[in-house]
């Protein structure tokens, strides 16, 4: 199966969305946050630094729940920024 390459749009939300779970994480190591997402430590390496842009809803919602963030909350920081 190809994938469609991303958008630079969708690019940007992805760094967007790993910077605020980065910030979000203040102090607890990514292992910590991992294990308690239910995640590996890569997987989330990877949403943060950005290669991984588009991480499925649930792996968004486990580190939703174990940063203390709404969904609310990271949709509105991910948003497109208005042009």
């Amino acid at each position: 199966m190809v994938r469609t390459p991303l958008t630079p749009e969708e690019r940007e939300r992805g760094e967007r969305l790993g910077l605020l779970l980065r910030v979000a994480r203040s102090g607890r190591s990514m292992a910590e946050v991992a294990a308690d997402a239910g995640i590996s430590a890569e997987t989330l390496r990877k949403i943060e630094t950005g290669r991984a842009p588009t991480p499925a809803f649930f792996t968004v919602a486990a580190l939703a729940r174990a940063l203390g963030l709404s969904m609310d909350e990271l949709a509105g920081a991910c948003a497109p920024v208005p042009v």
